[in-house]
């Protein structure tokens, strides 16, 4: 899922047991998994960027 970081986040994937943390800022916008995206939304420091259409490009 493509996201935009309006915040720094950072992230800890549960698979992971707390080893591994990664540290988004503010105004990146990549691809990220559907977990972390969903975190990062419901915690206000994220928006989804939704993709445009071929045909609704101008």
């Amino acid at each position: 899922m493509r996201v935009r970081f309006i915040a720094d986040f950072d992230w800890s994937p549960a698979e992971r047991q707390g080893r591994v943390t990664v540290a988004y800022k503010a105004g990146m916008e990549l691809r990220v998994t559907r977990v972390c995206a969903a975190a990062a939304i419901e915690a206000g420091k994220a928006e989804a960027i939704v993709r445009k259409k071929p045909d609704e490009r101008g």
